[in-house]
């Protein structure tokens, strides 16, 4: 031996290799066999968008109906550009753009307003004021 070890599995050519999801999800035009596992990372990229997006809200600081809106704006037309020009996935197969727009907004909405909350009245909320 050389010293070097090498251990290879020895590959059977019917099985075949198969990319996590997250590595798919992260490759342009993705095949997604599962209907549910591209669904899934809709909705975990969605919550990690929301949490996002309520930490810059609180930086910023951003305040009522004018940062609501931006975060629905912004979280829908993210998610549905990755739907329809990053994946390039049909629309009708999952139920429609209404479908992937909605997967998963209720849960990222409301990670959304506690870490907009949270962030925002830990810098800008004045104890003493309201004491």
């Amino acid at each position: 031996m050389d010293g070097k070890t090498t251990s290879k599995a020895p590959r059977n050519a019917e099985t075949p290799v198969i990319s996590s999801a997250w590595s798919r999800a992260l490759s342009s035009n993705a095949s997604w066999p599962d209907k549910e596992e591209f669904l899934d990372v809709i909705y975990w990229a969605r919550q990690a968008l929301g949490v996002l997006l309520g930490i810059v809200w609180g930086l910023i600081p951003l305040k009522g109906l004018l940062g609501l809106l931006l975060f629905v704006v912004i979280n829908a037309g993210i998610i549905y550009f990755y739907c329809s020009s990053f994946q390039n996935v049909d629309e009708e197969e999952y139920g429609g753009a209404w479908e992937l727009t909605k997967e998963g907004f209720m849960t990222s909405f409301a990670g959304f307003l506690v870490t907009w909350i949270i962030i925002y009245s830990g810098l800008y909320y004045d104890v003493e004021k309201y004491a």
